[in-house]
């Protein structure tokens, strides 16, 4: 026993236990990318139409709400996520959704009805929204500085390897037609449900999250294996005594759910930070993604007037172009920060919707249709690698920073039903608003996108090179709405002042504290006690 708590997670440390928490997240995140684009195949598959009578243009709206009920089921996962995510921990909420999802994909593969595929969809959907819900919380809180932003970025660029994976497995299978070339896509959810349940389970819970609930000891274990340091290192106890400090500062100044909105002092700024978070995810679906993800087949066919085959082959091809420029963000995320990425993803976004939208008007006016209609092309495929650089990764990584520790869960749950409630009304109203708006709809589109910049540039700070600490320190300072007046709300830079005030801290914990050597709780207890007196 003594053998085993020396090297608890089979012995890995610093990076390599990094690494085996970022498979665990990012292949959660390809299962997520996966599904979403999974059903883009699935519903011009002919043979499937046809089992689930919606054969005609007649089913139009049962067809995208057999699709869009999947976003319904997520949302409900999201809640359950905020509901009891922050008590059962980050481990275990995954594992819940990982079983979730695993009888929602046997209901689906299996279905011979239309109201058997309508309950796989929202069981499937609910242990999605419980483990998107969960995940980049996971990463962020188990992840060293200088590698957060890149590790949430990079799951999200694993998103898209998934996306890319289904749209060549649904442009593979097309050929040999049958109930198999939509069957087999759905069934293959499995190869990723199989890793999340060998890995998750073994690796460490947040040590966050042990700390808030008051398991210190295994906080300082897990916080020592994860940055290779012992146990009574001063940057472990530094760490631990950051952590206590917001937890309790959180606790004292709590604002309940029904007080959010009163107005009554905030000094955490609770209501401002879940808001924000949660905007990230209402810009990222009205930016217009998943009319692409759910439909670009359909779009091709429906609006530029491509054959099945050719839309099939497109989308699979505009997938790979999707996941490179996903891969350029995690290059790009620390160097540039979250405010600037999301600004150039946006204003890109606006640009190749409003040249969609002139090119489709001409298609339909010109006698020169499909030359119009061609060129549009180009710009649905611009469309994926503007959102990848930024508004892909981003809206999921801000609100696991923007949010304190003890409402992190919540405010990342809370933004994620806002991510999956808004993706069902966009990938219901789709279909119809392509049949009967025409080039008209994708302008809707360009203006969401214009309204999005100044949003972005005059309320959102840069979270980039900030510890999860030090965003809690920024809103105890009481900032200005309007972040532009204040210059360490927006440099991409760490801000001198936390800076000074972690090696301060250090310093004093280095010459000041006689902490025992086995690492045990005594140590924040005693950083704690020092604090007060200061």
């Amino acid at each position: 026993m003594a053998t085993l708590r020396k090297k608890p997670f089979f012995g890995l440390t610093g990076g390599w236990l990094t690494f085996w928490i970022t498979v665990a997240c990012a292949t959660d995140m390809s299962l997520f990318g996966y599904d979403q684009g999974v059903f883009s195949g699935v519903v011009i598959s002919q043979d499937f139409l046809e089992v689930h009578d919606l054969v005609g243009p007649t089913k139009t709206n049962t067809l995208s709400t057999v699709t869009a009920i999947y976003d319904i089921g997520c949302f409900i996962g999201a809640i359950v996520a905020f509901t009891i995510g922050e008590r059962l921990g980050r481990k275990k909420s995954i594992i819940l959704g990982t079983l979730i999802m695993a009888v929602g994909t046997i209901l689906q593969a299996s279905s011979f009805s239309l109201a058997q595929m309508f309950v796989g969809r929202i069981v499937l959907g609910i242990g999605n929204g419980v483990n998107t819900a969960t995940a980049p919380i996971w990463q962020t809180e188990t992840s060293q500085l200088k590698w957060r932003g890149k590790l949430v970025v990079f799951e999200m660029m694993m998103n898209i390897a998934g996306f890319c994976l289904v749209n060549w497995i649904n442009y593979g299978f097309s050929f040999i037609g049958g109930s198999v070339a939509w069957r087999f896509p759905l069934a293959f959810q499995f190869i990723f449900l199989f890793i999340l349940i060998s890995t998750t389970p073994w690796l460490p819970e947040s040590p966050r999250w042990l700390l808030a609930h008051g398991r210190e000891e295994e906080a300082i274990e897990v916080l020592s294996c994860l940055e290779s340091k012992p146990a009574n290192d001063p940057f472990i106890i530094t760490q631990c005594r950051e952590i206590n400090f917001s937890v309790r500062y959180e606790r004292e100044n709590a604002v309940r759910w029904r007080d959010l909105l009163r107005k009554k002092a905030n000094t955490t700024k609770t209501l401002r930070r879940l808001v924000l978070g949660a905007g990230s995810q209402f810009m990222q679906q009205f930016g217009g993604i998943n009319i692409m993800s759910y439909y670009l087949p359909t779009v091709l066919i429906n609006s530029v007037g491509l054959t099945e085959e050719m839309a099939r082959l497109l989308s699979a091809c505009n997938a790979v172009s999707y996941l490179f420029f996903s891969g350029i963000a995690v290059l790009l995320i620390e160097r540039l920060g979250r405010r600037c990425l999301m600004m150039i993803s946006t204003f890109s976004q606006f640009f190749c919707f409003l040249v969609i939208s002139i090119l489709l008007c001409f298609s339909e006016s010109s006698d020169e249709r499909e030359k119009y209609a061609s060129a549009s092309v180009a710009f649905f495929f611009l469309y994926y690698g503007a959102f990848g650089i930024g508004m892909l990764g981003i809206p999921w990584l801000y609100p696991t920073e923007i949010n304190s520790l003890p409402m992190r869960t919540k405010g990342a749950a809370v933004a994620t039903a806002m991510d999956w409630i808004t993706n069902f009304v966009i990938v219901e109203i789709t279909p119809i608003g392509i049949q009967s708006l025409r080039w008209k709809f994708w302008l809707v589109w360009t203006a969401t996108n214009a309204a999005f910049l100044p949003i972005l540039y005059f309320f959102y700070p840069e979270t980039a090179n900030r510890s999860l600490e030090d965003m809690d320190a920024y809103y105890r300072s009481n900032p200005p709405l309007i972040v532009t007046k204040d210059p360490d709300a927006i440099c991409r830079k760490r801000p001198q002042k936390y800076i000074d005030h972690e090696a301060s801290v250090i310093e004093k914990t280095v010459a000041g504290l006689n902490y025992p050597s086995d690492g045990t709780v005594s140590h924040v207890e005693q950083l704690e006690a020092e604090a007060d007196k200061e």
